[in-house]
């Protein structure tokens, strides 16, 4: 009886691993969030706001992020302690159709191109730096406008793209039929190889990555049975739930229950 028992809890909870759990946001960090909010929202869109879950109807919290659609981009506001690019997560990307003018535009207020602009599958792609250290990819991607990607870097990219896909559900893909990816909420996962060592992302410039479960308490289920541990069990934090765990490569991840 008990393991039949045990063989119905696992497959109830490979069941919901199929389903992609939803991508929530990129917690970057910055001396000034509000400075970032607007220099994110003129270059990039979006809308900035504040903390609007649990009890924000109640307490006005600042404004330190922006938001595209359902996902949006926050600020720790203090001093990074290094740029993205040498962690677990090297770059975030954002879709637009005029990648030259808008890089242009980015130097001008800050930023730091690094190499080229490219063309990569018929399309035309640039890289900086904001002006806190986050690298950003402009890429011209038609098919998927706005915030585009997290872009990994893994000694073992492939098994580090399965490790999410155990975790978070999603199918595994080939984008453009060129890179391994997995799309949660219109956002690509993606993975690259590197042969150097990779530092923890927590206090960067891009300090963690967020879901957002319908229940932390299924979605710790899911985790034991993939023996991975909360690095912060859920807790209560203004009027929701919250949670940290810690990926591959040191790649901090928040997972939120919304109220």
């Amino acid at each position: 009886m008990i393991r039949i028992l045990t063989m119905l809890v696992v497959a109830f909870f490979a069941n919901i691993v199929g389903a992609a759990v939803p991508y929530d946001h990129v917690h970057l960090t910055a001396t000034n969030a509000r400075e970032a909010v607007n220099w994110y929202s003129k270059h990039f869109g979006g809308t900035p706001g504040s903390f609007n879950r649990g009890d924000a109807d109640v307490v006005e919290y600042p404004t330190d992020r922006v938001f595209y659609g359902d996902l949006s981009v926050i600020f720790f506001e203090r001093e990074p302690t290094g740029g993205s690019v040498g962690t677990g997560v090297d770059h975030i990307g954002f879709s637009l159709a005029n990648v030259e003018e808008v890089a242009m535009n980015l130097l001008a207020d800050g930023g730091q191109q690094i190499g080229d602009f490219v063309e990569f599958s018929g399309m035309k792609i640039a890289f900086v730096l904001d002006p806190w250290g986050t690298k950003i990819e402009l890429i011209d991607d038609p098919d998927t406008r706005g915030l585009h990607h997290i872009h990994l870097s893994s000694p073992q990219p492939q098994d580090t793209l399965a490790w999410y896909q155990d975790i978070f559900g999603g199918e595994i893909v080939q984008w453009k039929g060129v890179l391994p990816a997995i799309n949660y909420s219109d956002v690509w996962l993606m993975a690259a190889q590197t042969t150097e060592s990779v530092a923890p992302t927590q206090g960067r410039a891009m300090d963690h990555l967020g879901w957002a479960s319908a229940s932390l308490d299924e979605f710790g289920q899911n985790l034991m049975l993939n023996d991975v541990e909360f690095s912060m069990e859920p807790r209560s934090f203004r009027g929701i739930r919250i949670s940290f765990i810690e990926g591959p490569d040191g790649v901090r991840i928040e997972v939120v229950e919304p109220d």
